[in-house]
């Protein structure tokens, strides 16, 4: 696959910082045609490098102040996709990952308060197909999602 190049890494960057820009304001910004910034952008997207241009929602803001990590112990028998079947249906949900270790699954919950959360949970394991359930309250986000250095890596080792 290939690597990103500078201009990539200038418009990635930029367009994190600015997700609002739009392809006009990216050209001017980064000093090269428009149609050169939309075939790099539409290249971008169909590579996988730019996975959404969805906005980053907050939950906390929406009024789920409470994040939580639940690891779960699944029934093996029954396979994992009706439980991440499941899963999909609880809005509280923002996201799973199957993962190596003692558990089975990773799922990232958010809440109202501590007593919403209890229902949250109640309602990941009342299917009877989690075996185990093992939840990690977060305190703080001391380093949020990110991705940037890592594009800005990827472009000095091109």
């Amino acid at each position: 696959m290939p690597r990103l190049d500078e201009l990539d890494a200038r418009l990635i960057a930029l367009l994190t910082e600015q997700p609002q820009i739009g392809v006009l304001g990216a050209s001017r910004a980064l000093g090269v045609a428009r149609g050169t910034v939309q075939a790099r952008l539409d290249r971008l997207i169909a590579r996988g490098v730019i996975a959404s241009l969805a906005p980053t929602v907050s939950p906390a803001a929406l009024g789920y102040p409470v994040t939580a990590f639940c690891t779960l112990q699944i029934q093996q028998r029954k396979g994992r996709q009706a439980v991440v079947d499941h899963l999909a249906g609880i809005p509280e949900v923002i996201e799973v990952h199957t993962i190596t270790g003692s558990g089975d699954l990773l799922v990232r919950v958010v809440a109202t308060d501590n007593a919403d959360l209890q229902r949250v949970i109640d309602q990941i394991v009342e299917t009877g197909l989690v075996v185990h359930a093992s939840t990690t309250i977060s305190l703080a986000e001391l380093v949020g999602h990110r991705t940037l250095p890592l594009v800005q890596d990827a472009a000095q080792q091109a």
